[in-house]
């Protein structure tokens, strides 16, 4: 019989079955394979895998590419974009930041305000057993002998004899020669000299004078504490101009102070010459209406009243 030709198509046909029969012998063996495996058997993790931290939630893949380096690129790329992109304002990396700085900021004035305070404190004596005939302007003078006052304060209950005052220096040199004065008899009793524990408690600046004016009209104005409040403006006016003398003694300006908190009244006095308020510090111990007025200088002019508009 004669042989089948080489490209003939009962040949193409033997080479496709002998395919089919390797393939479906592959695919035996696979099967074969896979059923030898363990269907309980855990996923197998490589070691570098397993130490590092769970991945992040990945995103789309049609998400865009972000580029760090397109940042600034408008300032020339002189910066490095992708670290001033984590400092933008609003950013809680800026947040902090200026949250540490005003902290610091804080500190520091806290640290000075405490350094000027204690050295203030230093500065400073306490009087006590004062006599309420002692004006702050006689004891500053007597205690100028030690050094330079800065600051006299008189203080102490209006109801009281005696009364507590503070004398702050210039310098800690002065505190420390105030403090020979104590037993010197000021007015009728023998006074007590101690180092203070605390600082004067400045002048609200609002209330002190600014002008030539103000500070000429200080000058001719007394403070006056310790008023029954059954006495009048028109009485305190009296009670310094019948002391004081007549005009060019007389007041020029009066203001009379209370509430219903205080059982006493306050009051500015403000004379039409210097004179005139010299000579009223003098009536302090004199009895007006039912109580015995202190008068001590002004630290602050009087203000005018000011004339409330009302609306239409």
């Amino acid at each position: 019989m004669a042989a089948v030709a080489e490209g003939s198509p009962s040949a193409a046909a033997a080479a496709a079955a002998a395919k089919e029969v390797e393939y479906q012998a592959g695919v035996r063996k696979l099967v074969d394979l896979l059923s030898k495996l363990n269907p309980a058997a855990k996923e197998f993790v490589p070691s570098s895998a397993a130490t590092s931290p769970p991945p992040k939630k990945a995103l789309s893949a049609d998400a865009p590419v972000f580029d760090y380096h397109s940042i600034g690129a408008g300032n020339g790329g002189a910066k490095d974009s992708a670290t001033d992109a984590s400092f933008y304002i609003g950013s809680p990396q800026r947040r902090r930041g200026n949250g540490y700085i005003n902290q610091g900021r804080r500190r520091t004035i806290d640290r000075v305000r405490r350094a000027e305070r204690e050295d203030s404190i230093r500065r400073t004596v306490y009087v006590s057993e004062l006599d309420h005939t002692v004006t702050e302007e006689r004891l500053a003078d007597i205690f100028a002998t030690c050094g330079q006052v800065v600051d006299c304060r008189i203080c102490g209950d209006p109801h009281s004899v005696l009364r507590f005052a503070f004398i702050e220096f210039a310098d800690e040199e002065g505190a420390r020669t105030a403090l020979n004065l104590g037993g010197t008899i000021f007015g009728f009793y023998p006074v007590r000299v101690l180092p203070s524990k605390t600082a004067i408690l400045p002048v609200n600046p609002k209330f002190l004078p600014r002008t030539e004016d103000e500070k000429e009209m200080v000058m001719r104005t007394v403070y006056c504490t310790n008023i029954d409040k059954m006495v009048t403006q028109l009485d305190v006016k009296n009670f310094f101009e019948g002391l004081c003398g007549e005009f060019p003694l007389q007041v020029s300006r009066l203001r009379l102070l209370g509430d219903n908190v205080h059982s006493t009244r306050i009051a500015f006095v403000e004379f039409v010459h210097a004179e005139g308020a010299i000579m009223a510090l003098n009536c302090s111990g004199m009895i007006l209406g039912t109580l015995p007025v202190r008068v001590s200088p002004s630290k602050t002019p009087v203000k005018p009243r000011v004339n409330r508009v009302g609306s239409n």
